[in-house]
Formats: C-alpha cells, structure tokens, sequence
C-alpha cells in the first residue's frame, strides 16, 4: 500500500504521517495539513456488497497508512454502531427522481456525526502512536452542528478536554439547547457574542499561539481540533459519498462508472470537499453542486473568482450555512493551483488583511467541476413546502436550499445525471422553520412543543436525541466576547 504523507497548504511546516495530522489539528503555519497524493479506489460491484463499516475501514486504510488495519478497524467498530438508529448509517431515500443521503442518524441527528463519532477513537489511536500521551484539549467553533457532535464523541473520552465556542445569537434553539445541556466533566461550552467567523478565527488564533503552545505542554496538554480543519474529521465524510453511489449501483439506478451529480448545503466547504477528494480518487462525479444560503460567498467565488468577505451577514433557518469565511476552501484553492504554497499564502493573507483576493483564470478552470448556486429564505422555505406537499418527505432548511439549488441548475442546463443531494441534518433540528414552511401558524408556537406535532405528521416516534431535550439541566452558561477567547481558555485549564 502506498504511504500517504502529509503537508500544509502553506509549505512551512514538516511533512508528517497521519497521526501526527491528526492531534495537530492545524499545522504550526497556519495552513491546513493535505495528502501528498490520492489513493486510488475504482468503483466495483464487489465494493457495493460492502456494510458501511467494511466500506469506511477499507477507504480509511487507504488514507492513514500509519495506522494498523486492526486500530482503523476497532475505531470504526466503536463508531458505526447503535447510537446509529439506521442499520445502514446513512440510507438513500428517492423521491422525485432525487436521491437524499440521509446523514442525520446518529446521536445529534446531523451530519457531522458521521466523522465525529469515530474522530475521538482516531485520536486516542493517534496519541498513542506518537508517544504523545498528554491530555488532549479539543478546541473547536461551531456554527450549530460541528460543536454537540463533537461534545457527544468526546464526552466522557479519558484523557480529554473539548472546549467549543458557538455564536450565542446564531445557532437555533435546539441546537443551543442541545450544546448547554451537554453532559461530561470534560466538557466545556461557550456562546460568543460575535458570529461563527468570529469564533473561527479566535480559536485558529490559539491553534497557532506559540507563546500559548508551550504554556500547555508544560501543564501537560496538547491542542487538537474537531472542525474539518483536522483531516481526522475530513477524511471519513469521503466515506459516505461512495456508499451513496454503490447503493445506487447495487439498486441498478445507475451502471457501473456512470457519472452522478452531488449536491452539498455548504457553509465551512468541508462536506463538499470530501466529494471532490472521492472524486479524486475515482469516484464517478460529473458535478459538485455547492449549495449556499442568503450567505453566499461561496456562491459569487465559483461565479466570479473573487472571494470577497466583505459584505452583510444573515441571520438565516439554515445557521450551519451562516458563515463567511469557508476554511477548507484552501484545501481547494491549494490543489487548483498546482500545489503553490506561496500562491496559498499570499491569498491567505489578503483575505485575512483585505477581507478578500482573486484566483487566476486557470485555478478557476482546474475548479470547474464546482457549479455553485443559492436559495435565500423564501425559496427555501418554498422548497420544504412543495416537497412535502408532493412526496410527503420532511428535509431540513440547509437539506432544502441544497434541493432548491438543484432544481434550479437542472432547469438551467438541462442536466439529467442521476444526483444525491447531501441531506445534512433532520428536520426535528429545526421544527419551527420546517413546519412554519408548511403551516405560518406553527412560527409562533414553542419549538420544543412541535416535536410532537413533526412526529405525528410523519406517522412516527420522536427521536430520542430530542425527546427530553427541554427538560435537561442546562450545564454550561458562560458566554464571552470574541476577544475573551483566550483568557476563557486559559481559565479552564488554569493556565
């Protein structure tokens, strides 16, 4: 099996293993750690009679060499398991012709489960391996799902610490609520007052604090992250867009080869990117459609070349989308232009100078397998209520602006190809803009009284993940301002 070697988007640090990848988080540069080279891994009906487990264990081994077969193995057993409420992790619902890839099963009923919940394994696996048996500090920001998937991975994990900033007016009320009431003497949550991008960039700040790092490491701890920042998060979400295709060809949807669209609701990018690096190694993709809300900074790059973060930010339904600087966009912009560190950089540094840079004609030409599209408040809404008006099928407002930007690209182009829109988290998540899409009357009622009324809609029990979700205890009440981040750091672990 060929080594994968790892590097920073911005050339400084040293090429290093997965492993170390993975506790490090972010490189010591800034930049965000990439594969030297995508393994290769073709389509075959021998792979669509794979579980999802043997699925993820064989793409994972491809990607972290370093790893025993029987360690990637044991952390996929440990993750892909019944605090999934689907046998198959993540099932492929039709409806219109459309394949949805529900990503939503697990404990926190949204898709960053799905990398979350085998993260904590990787990185115990992780330490171990490196001989850097400190106590891990999990620093992360979240702009509503990224942070209670990752305080349920690590909740209770010996010998770690998970610290998540959120924006304490941007998130919904369930996922507030779900993130304060969280459980585990490890675990620590903290509304800012400023947006995600906010705390975004305090916590990359950290990451990079030298004067900070040494100060841990002499009280015993090293900093490691949950965002997709850490290719430990990102790498298993490529899993899931190969599953999505082999259960199609195992269904007879599509032949052996045949190129499908995908459709991703994106906000941070690194749910799209995982497509593309499937992509890279060989799964069949003709486009990557990078579905934006009212926020679409993503959406005017792809159109333009120009990322410009300057701009208004919107408050929306769809609050993990709520972000206007999309990290792992570097990861991209590094692989489009040829792997030129110093390109990387110098729009790395204009962005966080300037607030925004331009990509030359032929990084936006290596970029052209993206066609980005967006759908502001109304039409998502719209698209919640006409779905289920005619199939019956409940979606999310992020599932649903991915499902709008879908209609409207195929009405544009004309473009048939069999698709999976990427259905990011479950329509219990937010129940009064779901069901005020159906009904205006339900805006004005408590979110937390609609579960009942989503289930019997739906004809079916409540998950568990929000059944008592009003009832619990809240744990965690601190909240700071954006430039407090540090010192509340600091606090925590007394340093």
């Amino acid at each position: 099996m060929r080594e994968i070697i790892y590097k920073s988007t911005r050339g400084e640090s040293k090429e290093i293993l997965s492993a170390e990848a993975i506790v490090a988080g972010i490189a010591g540069d800034g930049g965000l750690y990439v594969p030297h080279a995508f393994p290769r891994l073709e389509v075959t009906r021998e792979l669509a009679a794979l579980t999802y487990q043997e699925l993820a264990a064989r793409i994972l081994r491809l990607y972290f060499t370093d790893f025993q077969a029987e360690e990637i193995s044991a952390a996929v057993a440990k993750a892909y398991d019944r605090k999934f409420d689907h046998q198959d992790i993540a099932p492929l619902k039709t409806y219109n012709g459309i394949h949805f890839l529900e990503l939503f099963h697990g404990p926190t009923l949204a898709f960053k489960d799905m990398a979350l919940a085998i993260l904590p394994h990787l990185l115990k696996a992780a330490l171990k391996k490196t001989g850097k048996e400190r106590e891990a500090v999990i620093l992360t920001a979240t702009s509503g799902d990224t942070g209670k998937a990752a305080l349920e991975g690590f909740a209770g994990v010996e010998g770690t610490k998970i610290i998540v900033f959120f924006p304490e007016h941007g998130v919904s009320r369930v996922q507030k609520r779900q993130m304060v009431t969280q459980w585990g003497d490890n675990t620590y949550v903290i509304g800012i007052e400023g947006n995600f991008d906010d705390a975004q960039r305090g916590v990359k700040a950290m990451f990079t604090d030298e004067a900070l790092r040494r100060a841990l490491e002499a009280k015993g701890y090293v900093f490691s992250s949950a965002n997709s920042i850490n290719i430990g998060r990102l790498i298993p979400q490529i899993v899931y867009y190969y599953w999505a295709y082999l259960q199609l060809l195992g269904r007879g949807e599509i032949a052996c080869g045949e190129n499908v669209n995908i459709a991703v609701p994106t906000g941070n990018f690194g749910n799209i990117l995982a497509a593309y690096y499937a992509l890279q190694m060989g799964l069949p993709v003709n486009r990557l459609l990078c579905a934006s809300n009212s926020n679409k900074v993503l959406f005017d790059f792809f159109a333009t070349g120009i990322y410009d973060s300057n701009r208004e930010f919107y408050v929306t339904m769809s609050p993990s989308m709520d972000i206007l600087i999309s990290s792992n966009l570097e990861r991209l912009l590094y692989h489009a232009c040829g792997e030129d560190t110093r390109q990387v950089k110098e729009w790395m540094a204009a962005l966080q100078n300037r607030g925004h840079y331009r990509v030359t004609r032929e990084v936006r030409e290596n970029m052209r397998v993206f066609a980005g599209g967006y759908a502001g408040e109304e039409e998502t809404s719209a698209t919640i209520r006409n779905l289920f008006a005619e199939t019956g099928y409940l979606i999310d407002p992020h599932t649903a602006v991915a499902y709008a930007v879908l209609q409207k690209y195929r009405r544009e182009t004309k473009d048939g190809t069999p698709t999976v829109v990427a259905a990011t988290a479950s329509p219990y998540k937010f129940p009064g803009d779901v069901l005020g899409s159906i009904d205006p009357g339900y805006r004005e009622k408590d979110e937390f009284t609609l579960f009942a009324k989503m289930g019997e809609l739906l004809g079916e029990e409540i998950p568990k993940a929000v059944q008592s979700l009003q009832t619990r205890p809240v744990r965690h009440k601190t909240v700071c301002r954006k430039d407090d981040m540090r010192r509340v750091v600091e606090n925590i672990l007394q340093i």
